[in-house]
């Protein structure tokens, strides 16, 4: 893994929104994730696709949209206030 960037299930995971890595990877592999890289917007279908710092994702996830950038990548899986540190939601978010 890069310093730069990281597989979208393992930062899922790491910012709280999946319990488990296979329930990340599974979000991603259904096409529920869109990713707007550098302005272009793609489709997620593969966990092993890398997130970047500010990148944005856009989910839905227990019935609300989640619009929100990438601020950071984490070393770990720690407790909410580190997670909360990964991610801006955006004003529509």
């Amino acid at each position: 893994m890069s310093e730069t960037g990281c597989r979208i299930d393992v930062w899922l995971w790491r910012a709280r929104f999946a319990k488990t890595r296979t329930l990340a990877a599974a979000l991603v592999e259904k096409g529920a994730i869109r990713l707007t890289h550098h302005g272009q917007q793609v489709r997620l279908d593969k966990p092993s696709r890398t997130v970047h710092p500010g990148d944005r994702l856009v989910f839905a996830l227990g019935g609300r949209l989640i619009d929100l950038e990438v601020t950071g990548l984490g070393e770990r899986r720690g407790p909410a206030e580190e997670a909360r540190a990964l991610y801006a939601l955006t004003a529509e978010g």
